[in-house]
């Protein structure tokens, strides 16, 4: 469907929330065609395709609260949600911080990202380009054994939203992706790890030769791996894994984690909790991003935002609801933020493994040990052993830990190698001094 049969479709949602009596009202409506081909050992394994729509709308009567969904877009089907959405309001317990946000905040002229890059795959295509994936790999090195497969997908959709402000708006989106993952042995011992590429335009994916082979190298490199004794010493975070290290102290600042008083950086806005030179920008706009959005989940336009200045907290992150909550106002982060910066003070991982000299270089982190309350951090490990600056052998089998409220304010370096395939754009991150639990 197109942006203006959306539209019209939220439009004729608010329309009836309104009829029924509602105080507020929002409504959403989306539809995704995607294309997914899987190749293993040199077969398709899975092909499929997807075309998924979807509305919602919720209404506001007084301070209660009702929502409904339907993937019918049919007027009845859609005057049924309504209906249903208003009856539901009638139950729901009484919430004072409910509602709309402000209709001044409204995006009045949203931006053109330029998100929307479809790609023409046909079926033929994708399992071919797979295939050829998954070969690049296979026959990387002969110690390359096994396989999981190669993934090629491909997903174009559109999105409106709408409320009783008057805010009406949609835009179109894409993202591709093609991803690896081998499995290597030697000696009776295996290993395995993965490689991807994602983008709004498949004309910015690494070649499926390109990630095949860097696949296969990284399990390569992972074969005849070690354990290591306990052992208190920097850890380098490539810069896959370091934006989801820098990704806990974002939902610890969260409104929902403040006003829930479930976090461990309760209350921190004002307060020290990085290094000096660590920043955290957001940048909303930014063409192409895999994170930007023209307005929030709410209608509420984005803009541009230092969330981290010389390891200075500035604020939080906040819907309009969690904002109430606060006594605070809505940063426009309704759904998550939108393409968050942390600038290098490095070059890349080479210049910090000579700056870290001994300790871990972790390429892959296991489990959840995360506690969001009390910061601490204890995760399984994957990587390299270093010493006086080079790469020494491949390590397996050791946890990482500490407290986040300290490890945040240990980190020595970020490189601006950034990994631009997700919503966080981090480097190499250097944190000294944490506990590396082996044998």
């Amino acid at each position: 469907m197109d942006q203006v049969a959306l539209e019209s479709i939220v439009e004729l949602l608010l329309e009836e929330a309104r009829k029924c009596g509602a105080d507020q009202a929002e409504a959403g409506a989306s539809h995704d065609i995607g294309l997914s081909a899987t190749a293993r050992l040199g077969d398709i394994e899975n092909l499929e395709y997807t075309n998924d729509r979807g509305v919602g709308v919720t209404i506001y009567a007084g301070s209660r609260k009702g929502s409904a969904s339907t993937s019918d877009f049919s007027p009845e089907a859609l005057r049924e949600a309504v209906a249903k959405a208003y009856s539901f309001a009638k139950y729901t317990a009484p919430d004072r911080f409910a509602g709309l946000a402000d209709a001044e905040l409204m995006a009045s002229e949203p931006p053109d990202l330029d998100l929307a890059h479809p790609w023409e795959l046909e079926s033929e295509q994708a399992i071919r380009l797979a295939i050829d994936c998954e070969d690049a790999a296979r026959t990387y090195d002969k110690r390359i054994s096994n396989s999981e497969g190669a993934t090629v997908a491909t997903n174009s959709g559109v999105r409106a939203y709408g409320n009783s402000h008057g805010f009406i708006g949609s835009y179109r989106k894409t993202s591709h992706s093609i991803s690896c993952a081998v499995v290597g042995e030697t000696n009776g011992h295996m290993e395995r790890d993965h490689w991807y590429s994602s983008a709004r335009d498949a004309v910015d994916l690494e070649s499926p030769e390109s990630i095949g082979r860097t696949a296969a190298r990284r399990t390569v490199e992972r074969l005849g791996a070690r354990k290591i004794k306990t052992v208190n010493a920097p850890v380098l975070f490539a810069p896959e894994i370091a934006r989801g290290f820098v990704g806990h102290a974002i939902g610890a600042i969260s409104g929902s984690a403040q006003y829930r008083r479930s976090s461990f950086l309760l209350d921190a806005a004002g307060e020290q909790i990085f290094p000096d030179f660590f920043r955290i920008e957001e940048r909303p706009h930014i063409l192409k991003g895999l994170a930007s959005a023209p307005y929030d989940a709410e209608g509420v336009a984005t803009r541009d935002r230092d969330i981290v200045v010389n390891g200075i907290l500035r604020g939080y992150v906040l819907s309009s609801y969690s904002a109430r909550r606060l006594g605070l106002v809505t940063t426009g982060n309704a759904g998550g933020t939108h393409n968050l910066i942390v600038p290098g003070n490095a070059e890349d991982m080479n210049e910090l493994l000579k700056l870290m000299n001994n300790g871990l270089l972790a390429f892959e982190l296991i489990g959840q040990g995360v506690n969001s309350v009390t910061g601490d951090y204890s995760r399984g490990a994957v990587g390299f052993w270093v010493e006086n600056g080079e790469i020494a052998f491949p390590v397996h089998e050791v946890t990482i830990a500490g407290n986040l409220k300290e490890l945040y304010r240990r980190i020595t370096a970020v490189g601006r190698d950034q990994d631009l395939r997700g919503g966080i754009r981090c480097g190499s991150l250097l944190v000294d001094g944490m506990t590396i639990a082996g044998v």
